[in-house]
């Protein structure tokens, strides 16, 4: 058999198990895709194909289904990612355009991509390593109490109430705002320990113990905001894929409940010169995902954005729909 051909079959193959679900025997193949061949010739195209590990008989089944191993043949054959519609192109447009709010943004864009795909939407937060503080205020809620707000330029807000200890007057909180302001606006958040100590030296004696309460307010504020954190969408399409999970769906609801396997697993997988990195069943290094493909991009400065879903995907559908958000991603916030 021609290589042409092996892969001509090999992608019908995948294509009509990912619709139909059903075990695809060489009669369907040649009733419906144009291979110029006997169904004869295809049944012996079929025996090549499982003899290479490309695709399996389950249980007592005349028909066959892809493996792994074949489903990353019809991936790395895939010799570019698709285009979305232009319909598809305007729901993306219209649902992430709008507030510049990182955490609305990342919410929009977890739902909007489970919904192009029908499978689980993973988004990693942005770095913020290289975040800069764009923006501080103090806000007095109460004599001793003080809203501390840190805004990078990211689009992330992060607040937190801290307890000055005394009372504090308004006159003082807008004179260390500006102080702060005018000392830390375009430092990275990963630098301000360093830089915050000097900016309280620079307060006037009689404010460097309220100056202190407020630096440590941001120090915590910019600790927490560069955690590595994810965001989840669309784990009820899981439940609706049962049927591709013959062992146990647990192991993988169990994984994306641990933020921590999906975050290195996110953060393992290399760039693919397409733009779209895909691993597939077993190449997953986590067991519970041994059922599972995970189709991720990087994007804005070097977080991940992806889907998780059964190994019977469609895949062409599923890179170009990852691809093209993560696109928009990186021009909405600027990365």
């Amino acid at each position: 058999m021609s290589e042409p051909r092996k892969l001509e079959v090999l992608r019908a193959i995948v294509e009509d198990y990912v619709h139909s679900r059903e075990p695809v025997g060489s009669k369907a193949l040649v009733e419906r895709h144009h291979l110029g061949v006997s169904s004869a010739t295809i049944r012996n195209d079929m025996a090549v194909l499982e003899e290479e590990g490309l695709i399996a008989a389950p249980h007592t089944s005349a028909g066959r289904i892809p493996t792994d191993k074949g489903y990353r043949l019809f991936v790395d054959r895939i010799s570019q990612v698709k285009p979305l519609s232009a319909a598809e192109r305007r729901a993306i447009h219209s649902l992430l355009e709008g507030p510049d709010d990182v955490d609305d943004i990342l919410e929009r864009t977890v739902r909007l991509l489970s919904q192009l795909t029908n499978q689980v939407a993973v988004v990693q937060y942005p770095h913020s390593n290289r975040a800069l503080v764009r923006h501080v205020e103090f806000v007095l809620l109460a004599p001793q109490q003080v809203l501390v707000v840190l805004i990078a330029d990211t689009g992330s807000v992060s607040q937190k109430v801290i307890d000055a200890g005394s009372d504090v007057g308004d006159d003082a909180l807008m004179r260390l705002r500006s102080r702060f302001l005018g000392s830390i606006a375009g430092t990275q958040l990963a630098l301000l320990p360093q830089v915050l100590p000097s900016v309280i030296a620079l307060c006037p004696p009689e404010l460097r113990g309220l100056a202190q309460t407020l630096a440590n307010g941001l120090q915590a504020l910019s600790d927490n905001s560069r955690e590595e954190r994810i965001l989840m969408a669309g784990t009820a399409n899981l439940a609706r894929s049962n049927v591709d999970f013959p062992l146990s769906i647990g192991p993988v609801l169990e994984a994306l409940e641990e933020q921590v396997v999906m975050l290195r697993l996110l953060s393992d997988m290399g760039d693919d010169p397409r733009g779209v990195t895909v691993s597939i069943g077993r190449e997953n290094p986590y067991d519970g995902l041994a059922e599972a493909s995970v189709v991720a991009t990087g994007y804005g400065s070097g977080a991940k954005v992806g889907i998780l879903g059964p190994t019977r995907m469609d895949y062409p559908t599923t890179m170009a729909a990852v691809r093209a958000v993560a696109r928009y991603l990186s021009r909405i916030l600027g990365g």
